[in-house]
């Protein structure tokens, strides 16, 4: 996932930061509020104040003028229990959806909203906020679900009824996937773009696993570290040739995704990978980035391969004695020395990684040449003082971030309000 809830630390200067369905632009809540930043060029674009309370959840839905929030903080502006579909262009809210229990965790695409309770996940229409789907997870207090944006496939990962398994919902193809992914329970999951790839960690915190969506397969198994860490994020870049797990330690790893095609030495998957994509009897599943064998690729366009042990051969010689340590792969590039919990998200730029920490940090590094990222910027997000200025000179979204009309299909009734109609308005760069 990259976005992190960080409401209930009240240590932290932000309440939540989440970057949005393309990783350009990233959300912030406060208890005053939510600001919107531009990822490249970074810039604030704008920012909501609401001087009553506070904002625990923000997800964008691309670059349009529509957000979904749910209260959090000392003083929520909004209950917990609601969210609330807030249409900034209006500068009001035109739609809610209410529970019995706290909103966990809430997800975007243009035609879904997905809602995440602790042992609940609904699925709306987002035309209409009709009722699409209910499915029963184990106990899921980190709201644990990613939900891929393509609009050719509508992919949904989240946790299952068992202890480290996931459930995969294939909606195209009215598909359902369950896969033990971990022994201990689930930390964080993701999905790439496509929604063919599922990258998972559990709370041991030692290994990243990937997964193809449809069959299921372990296609990869990634070695963070030997020791236990709790995974703050993970993250694909737009290829699905790199995935980043940011964890306590301080440090961000970047594996190359398929660099050795797939070692299958964990439980629960095949041992090949080296697929090129699982395809259905429509065609509709062909993966756009390959998993087998080729890698990411280096400064010069080069091949690029994850960290692997010196003994690692003996793994071959001896399967069934050397320790399964011997042939993990190790990340191929590192962003060390951060201070907060982080979450993460590959930039526009090729090779570049982006850090947001609960601190109000925000960190680019570059990682194309492999081992110990280059730092390139670093800026603070947040002051104190900043945090709460009711009235700040930068204008709201209205005045300064209105694009071109992208239409929304169809009248529809929410809040008890008709709406004739209703635009989305994108963001400038």
């Amino acid at each position: 996932m990259s976005s992190m809830s960080l409401a209930q630390d009240q240590r932290n200067e932000l309440l939540f930061v989440g970057f949005n369905q393309d990783y350009g632009c990233f959300a912030c809540g406060t208890d005053n509020g939510f600001r919107i930043y531009n990822v490249d060029p970074f810039r604030e674009t704008f920012r909501r104040i609401f001087p009553n309370g506070g904002i625990g959840i923000v997800e964008m839905l691309f670059r349009t003028n529509l957000v979904a929030l749910v209260g959090g903080g000392r003083n929520p502006r909004f209950p917990p229990n609601k969210v609330m579909i807030w249409d900034d262009h209006q500068n009001r809210c035109v739609g809610e959806l209410s529970f019995r229990s706290e909103v966990k965790a809430v997800k975007l695409r243009r035609d879904r909203v997905v809602v995440v309770l602790t042992t609940k996940i609904y699925v709306y229409r987002f035309v209409d906020l009709h009722l699409q789907d209910q499915m029963s997870t184990l106990p899921n207090p980190r709201g644990l679900v990613a939900l891929s944006p393509d609009n050719n496939n509508t992919v949904l990962a989240c946790p299952g009824i068992n202890k480290g398994s996931v459930r995969v919902e294939l909606y195209d193809s009215r598909k359902s996937t369950l896969i033990p992914a971990h022994e201990s329970e689930l930390a964080q999951m993701a999905l790439n773009l496509d929604g063919t790839r599922l990258a998972t960690a559990s709370d041991k915190g030692t290994l990243v696993r990937v997964f193809d969506t449809y069959s299921g397969e372990l296609l990869q198994e990634l070695r963070r570290g030997m020791d236990r860490a709790e995974i703050y994020s993970l993250a694909f870049n737009a290829s699905s040739t790199f995935v980043a797990c940011s964890s306590c330690k301080g440090t961000v790893h970047i594996f190359a995704v398929g660099a050795e095609g797939g070692n299958g030495s964990g439980e629960g998957g095949g041992g090949g990978g080296g697929k090129q994509g699982t395809r259905s009897d429509s065609g509709a599943w062909s993966s756009s980035a390959a998993m087998g064998g080729t890698g990411g690729a280096g400064a010069g366009g080069e091949e690029v391969k994850n960290a692997t042990s010196g003994l690692s051969f003996m793994r071959s010689l001896l399967p069934q004695v050397t320790p399964r340590y011997f042939a993990s792969e190790w990340s191929f590039a590192q962003v060390r020395g951060l201070e907060a919990r982080t979450v993460v998200a590959f930039g526009v730029r090729d090779h570049t990684l982006i850090c947001v920490g609960a601190d109000g940090t925000y960190l680019v590094s570059n990682f194309a040449s492999g081992g110990e990222a280059e730092r390139v910027s670093y800026k603070k997000l947040v002051s104190h003082q900043s945090l709460h200025l009711h009235n700040p000179k930068r204008p709201s979204l209205p005045e300064i971030a209105m694009g071109d009309v992208v239409g929304m299909p169809t009248p529809f009734k929410l809040c008890d309000r008709t709406l004739t109609s209703l635009v989305l308005i994108g963001m400038q760069n």
